[in-house]
């Protein structure tokens, strides 16, 4: 359909067709993996002062001060260069405790605007910081490699990983190998996640039998407990249901930048797209249109849906869609499974996602 077609009944001077994220093939070169590992844009402007602790939940003040004080002893170690670092004295020895600190949570408490801040306080120029989440860490290590990895990191003073969750033991030996180097370089770590480290890959995959690299992650963390409900729901009225096929379309039609995508049709793209790309996927996409949503038919497919909506909602892109409602995406088996977390994030996050795109209808 040409650009300058419009949706029936709508003006041909004020309508344009929409974009397809299924048109999209995105190829992400090494060196922008990099350069991206910087608190998303929902979270540039979030400092600690902007983060508003609930008045029932003492641990989320107490986070602010332990954070605030992490951030400030980070600020005498200089680094330049990847994997080259000058002090201003001699190396100072290795750390007794912990190198890194871990907010541990549930979802919406406002972890990952604590990270941000912790990463935004952080005496140290945005080349010497590096903020990603899980996914995006091992994708960066499958781009560069192992070593060039640890080279390009260990220039760095602090690292930020957001939703720490190990899926299985590859990721589990990578992970442990590549931050026993990072704190061995004196870099700083500081982890979201919903699980405690001790408990990471429990459920998942026979978790007994990586103990020890597992009891190895944990020992590079202070554990941080944050309380308190997920603020996406404080407050806030339920979900929206889902709109017709017909409002979806004409909203996307009358949306600048919008997308339009059958949902099965999308679910099957995604598996055509590296999860490292989902990012560059969404660039430049004013809000995504959906039709025709259904529950994920399995697992693989479900956490590649997981990928894209945090994507989504790190970019604040709203998305509108026809079908089944997100709480009914995953099956009670997945709710109940090992990632029942990840798909739980993901729910509370595309609803959230559903409730900015409600005025996309009135158009």
């Amino acid at each position: 359909m040409s650009s300058s077609t419009a949706f029936p009944g709508q003006s041909p001077l004020a309508e344009t067709a929409p974009l397809s994220l299924c048109a999209r093939e995105p190829h992400v070169p090494a060196d922008r993996l990099v350069a991206e590992m910087v608190p998303p844009p929902r979270f540039d402007s979030v400092r600690f002062d902007t983060y508003v602790p609930d008045p029932n939940q003492p641990s989320q003040s107490e986070a602010v001060t332990v954070l605030a004080g992490f951030a400030a002893g980070l600020g005498g170690a200089h680094a330049t260069g990847a994997g080259r670092r000058r002090w201003f004295s001699r190396k100072p020895a290795a750390p007794a405790g912990p190198r890194g600190v871990y907010l541990d949570g549930g979802y919406g408490v406002g972890k990952t605007h604590l990270l941000a801040s912790l990463w935004h306080a952080t005496p140290a120029e945005p080349s010497l910081k590096a903020f990603g989440t899980f996914v995006e860490l091992t994708n960066l290590v499958g781009a560069l490699g192992f070593q060039q990895t640890v080279r390009t990191l260990s220039g760095h003073r602090l690292l930020c990983i957001d939703e720490f969750e190990l899926d299985d033991p590859g990721d589990t030996v990578l992970v442990s190998s590549l931050l026993r180097r990072l704190v061995e370089a004196g870099v700083a770590l500081a982890a979201t996640s919903n699980t405690l480290p001790g408990k990471l890959g429990e459920g998942r995959f026979a978790a007994v039998d990586f103990l020890r690299e597992i009891q190895g992650l944990s020992s590079h963390f202070r554990p941080l407990r944050i309380d308190g409900e997920d603020y996406r729901h404080r407050g806030l009225p339920e979900a929206p249901p889902p709109h017709d096929d017909e409002q979806v379309t004409r909203a996307a039609y009358a949306t600048p930048g919008a997308s339009l995508d059958d949902f099965p049709g999308l679910l099957d793209h995604l598996a055509r797209v590296h999860p490292s790309r989902y990012g560059a996927l969404t660039d430049d996409i004013g809000a995504v249109c959906l039709t025709g949503v259904t529950a994920v038919p399995d697992q693989s497919t479900a956490l590649r849906l997981v990928v894209l909506a945090d994507r989504l909602y790190d970019r604040e892109v709203p998305v509108l869609a026809s079908g089944l409602p997100f709480d009914r995406l995953f099956s009670d088996e997945m709710l109940n499974g090992g990632y029942r977390k990840k798909y739980f994030r993901a729910i509370s996050r595309l609803t959230a996602l559903a409730r900015d795109a409600k005025g996309l209808v009135a158009q």
